[in-house]
């Protein structure tokens, strides 16, 4: 799908962005992988291991996602883009809550129209589980976000460009997630908890980005594409990163739930089971017209998809054999 074609990744320096490159870079020819970030440190960093002269493919685009005419440059030519940037740290998002509105939402309705205006093929826009039934700013910025790039299907008006969602959990190995803070404390002799019972979903960054790159292939455009991902207990993750180390309970932080959701009851008469992913379909016209998930069924009409209830778990072997592979 990717051979002969301009790809763009937003956020492209970060964790998903550098292993999204990676893999694209093995797996497939590109005419063009263009990498969209706003920090040029990271970028000179990134090139480093990425060089142009080893990829004469790979551009690196300085530019942030609230500069429309920035977007707008960048995405001439292009034919996919995965849409990848966000302000992602929870407390961050809690104290400086309308910059989280400038870069996901705003940024969002931005990267929307710039495509259009473009004639992009397909994005692909990552989210998030706290973006269903979100307590948090950072989830309900990307709620709003993952609506508005559904929504973006209407926009076009006869343009052929087309816009889907990724929603998955916890990413093993990613900046801000609690296995490198547990990493951190290690040489403390114990790990902070913030409630023993609080459970979380948990994929791999490779399986993520095999995951974005699946659903890209077959997307119709308007989907929610959630993939079926094992749960773990966050006394079972300490377990398996510092059995050693005692465990100290410090509370439950702002905005943080005991479990997470990636499908709420309030969507189960929406939503297609197929063998390994959960597909949420929207509620707009245009989806009778254009939808050909033929191969799905139904859920329950009171299903949840709940990391507290997932029947898939992580054994602390397993998420071992994870931490291994980084």
């Amino acid at each position: 799908m990717l051979d002969n074609k301009n790809i763009l990744i937003t956020g492209g320096t970060g964790s998903f962005g550098k292993k999204a490159t990676e893999i694209i870079l093995k797996k497939y020819k590109p005419r063009r992988l263009i990498i969209f970030s706003r920090d040029e440190l990271k970028q000179f960093e990134m090139s480093q291991n990425f060089s142009m002269s080893q990829h004469p493919c790979i551009r690196y685009f300085i530019g942030d996602v609230r500069d429309k005419e920035r977007l707008n440059r960048a995405f001439q030519g292009v034919d996919f883009i995965i849409h990848a940037a966000a302000m992602k740290q929870v407390p961050a998002a809690e104290y400086n809550p309308f910059e989280a509105v400038k870069t996901n939402i705003m940024g969002a309705q931005n990267v929307i129209n710039a495509a259009i205006d473009q004639g992009v093929d397909k994005v692909m826009a990552l989210s998030t589980d706290k973006a269903a039934n979100p307590i948090n700013l950072y989830g309900a910025t990307k709620l709003c976000s993952d609506k508005l790039f559904i929504a973006g299907n209407t926009y076009g008006s006869r343009k052929d460009t087309i816009f889907s969602v990724v929603r998955y959990g916890n990413v093993v190995g990613s900046r801000g997630s609690v296995i490198p803070y547990f990493m951190k404390f290690k040489n403390n002799g114990y790990l902070p908890i913030t409630d023993p019972e609080m459970t979380r979903f948990w994929i791999t960054l490779e399986q993520a980005v095999e995951f974005v790159l699946q659903c890209m292939e077959c997307m119709c455009g308007g989907e929610l594409f959630v993939p079926k991902i094992p749960s773990m207990n966050i006394m079972e993750l300490a377990r398996a990163i510092a059995p050693e180390c005692e465990t100290r309970i410090v509370g439950v932080r702002p905005g943080e739930k005991i479990h997470e959701l990636m499908i709420s009851r309030d969507y189960a008469r929406q939503t297609l089971e197929l063998d390994t992913f959960y597909v949420i379909q929207p509620r707009f016209r245009f989806w009778t017209r254009r939808s050909s998930w033929d191969e799905g069924r139904k859920v329950p009409d009171d299903f949840e998809y709940n990391s507290g209830t997932n029947p898939w778990r992580l054994s602390v072997e397993e998420m071992r054999e994870m931490l291994n592979g980084l």
